[in-house]
């Protein structure tokens, strides 16, 4: 016969023999529909009670606690990977825009490499002629000494318009040595210790390097620039102006070249660093220049 044979499989028959041993062997016969009839009914039954108990009881949990307790371990990393990221993509910029405005910062310092579009944006920067500021009373007397130099003696190796001061009342740990990379001064100075401008000019950066920490330059008259590096807290910001022994920022230890809470000030002219124990005054007095 065919397989699938309709009249056929209506007259087919399934016989059961069950065989005990303290029983007598009886022969039971059904009908092919009806076995089929029956498994059809008892897995519908079957799937209906399992729906019902998962609906029903805490079963459900039961049965996918274990994959659930993975999916929810998976979806927790992926969220803190996409935090990470987003911190990530956030430092990311900012270092790209601290970089570029130090990139600018030192470009407009180094004045025989500017343009003139670039010239006039840095004169923007400094104080008008008809502006000038006003030395304090301490210095005056300085300033007529040099300027009583200049003028008889034909000596322009002074600048009477500057008079740079101490940045920070600490102690010299490092001096300048250019031979070594060290282009600037360090002073050892407490956490939070203030840090003054030491000579007037406009804030031409103020932000976050990696390796400085939060750094501040300024822009002051004669194409001079300072720097103050590693501090803690920035109190000034872009293209503020800053008076002469202003404080500008408080001491501390940030960025990866340094070992601990120091200040490290340089002084650059026209791109080149100079020796800042040269220019500064210490104790009212003029170290050299």
């Amino acid at each position: 016969m065919s397989l699938f044979n309709l009249k056929e499989l209506k007259r087919s028959s399934i016989y059961f023999t069950p065989n005990f041993p303290s029983l007598q062997t009886k022969r039971y016969k059904f009908s092919f529909f009806k076995v089929t009839g029956l498994v059809i009914l008892y897995s519908l039954f079957v799937a209906l009670l399992t729906t019902l108990i998962l609906i029903l009881t805490p079963a459900k949990e039961i049965l996918f606690f274990v994959e659930n307790e993975n999916l929810t371990e998976k979806a927790e990393q992926i969220k803190e990977m996409d935090e990470r990221i987003q911190i990530l993509t956030k430092q990311l910029n900012a270092i790209s825009s601290t970089n570029a405005k130090l990139k600018y910062a030192i470009m407009l310092g180094e004045v025989d490499s500017l343009d003139s579009n670039t010239q006039k944006i840095y004169d923007s920067l400094r104080e008008s002629s008809t502006n000038k500021k006003k030395i304090p009373k301490e210095g005056f007397v300085l300033k007529a000494f040099i300027q009583f130099v200049n003028k008889f003696f034909n000596n322009d190796t002074l600048d009477a318009d500057l008079i740079f001061i101490q940045p920070s009342k600490g102690k010299v740990i490092n001096n300048f040595n250019e031979t070594k990379g060290h282009l600037g001064v360090d002073y050892a100075l407490k956490n939070d210790s203030p840090i003054f401008a030491s000579e007037s000019g406009h804030i031409i950066f103020s932000g976050y390097d990696i390796n400085d920490g939060y750094t501040i330059i300024i822009a002051h008259q004669n194409n001079y620039i300072s720097k103050y590096k590693h501090c803690a807290k920035l109190l000034v910001s872009e293209r503020e102006f800053v008076r002469q022994g202003e404080i500008i920022a408080m001491s501390g230890n940030s960025g990866f070249n340094t070992s601990g809470p120091h200040l490290h000030f340089e002084i650059w002219k026209d791109g080149f660093a100079l020796d800042p124990y040269k220019y500064l005054i210490v104790e009212g007095e003029l170290n050299g220049k």
